[in-house]
């Protein structure tokens, strides 16, 4: 996987297909612990993004604010 994959899209579709839904139905503010994202879950996030050029990111970065928008600005930004 390539950095050029980290789209807001890759993104949303990456959390959807962790909590086993359609990426449309996740709003941008929606908390996703309550979508049912779990620490578990964004270990594995984290690794996956880490490796399509996120390097930089870590776990408490995104438990800090479970949203898909905050995420979306920490993994384009890396």
């Amino acid at each position: 996987m390539s950095s050029s994959t980290l789209t807001a899209e890759q993104v949303r579709a990456d959390v959807a297909a962790m909590v086993g839904c359609d990426p449309a139905e996740i709003t941008p503010d929606e908390n996703l612990f309550d979508l049912g994202l779990d620490s578990v879950r964004i270990m594995t996030l984290v690794e996956r993004w880490r490796e399509a050029g996120a390097p930089h990111l870590e776990v408490p970065d995104l438990a800090e604010r479970p949203e898909l928008a905050y995420w979306t600005t920490l993994v384009a930004a890396t």
